[in-house]
């Protein structure tokens, strides 16, 4: 299997993984299946698409390769049909699901933040490295971020969880590993993408999140 296809898988799961997170957020909000399945596309697609603009890409990929939003918009479907179905097993059930989703959206962001770099690589700014992980992050983060400003609440990344900065790590590991010439193609991606996961994975199990003001002393 040669890289390009093996980025094509990663891409296809994380677009699956942000699709199903995006119809849970719309069955919190109690939106109709039309919502889910918009919310569903924005989060699985919104950071290609933002990314593609800022490459000057056009039209975005989520418009020459329709089977990314095509899947998006199937797996909406099936998710909102399964809860609509099975909606009181899975309430009974929610906190397990909630961190198996968790772990998908994780993968998710680490398939998308070094997919974006290597999007960045294709349009010929690959020795651009602030511009790299920069879109990198962005195409990691930003279906999310439209996710929740279309759900109508602060996005997540600004206030809880280490997020962003996973994203960050993992694409600053992969951008050194590639510019030094010290690894390239897919072991560099895994690595990188291992980097946010584990990141993700210690945020979750010890409860990090970046320092916060709840509320300001009078002293």
């Amino acid at each position: 299997m040669t890289t390009e296809n093996i980025i094509f898988v990663f891409e296809m799961i994380g677009t699956i993984v942000f699709a199903v997170t995006g119809v849970i957020t719309a069955i919190e909000k109690k939106l109709d299946i039309f919502g889910a399945v918009v919310l569903g596309m924005a989060t699985a697609v919104g950071g290609g698409i933002i990314r593609d603009l800022i490459l000057g890409y056009l039209p975005p990929t989520a418009f020459r390769k329709p089977v990314f939003a095509i899947t998006a918009i199937v797996t909406s479907i099936l998710v909102f049909t399964i809860a609509w179905y099975l909606g009181k097993r899975i309430k009974k059930h929610f906190d397990v699901y909630a961190q198996v989703i968790n772990i998908f959206d994780s993968i998710g962001l680490a398939v998308f933040t070094i997919g974006g770099i290597n999007a960045a690589a294709s349009c010929g700014f690959g020795e651009n490295s602030f511009l790299s992980i920069f879109v990198g992050i962005l195409t990691g983060v930003g279906g999310g971020m439209l996710r929740d400003i279309m759900a109508g609440r602060i996005p997540g990344i600004l206030k809880e969880r280490v997020y962003a900065l996973a994203a960050l790590l993992g694409a600053l590991i992969y951008q050194i590993l590639v510019d030094y010439e010290i690894m390239s193609g897919v072991p560099a991606m895994l690595i990188g993408a291992g980097a946010i996961l584990l990141v993700r994975a210690l945020a979750t199990i010890f409860r990090w999140n970046l320092p916060k003001i709840d509320e300001l002393s009078d002293e």
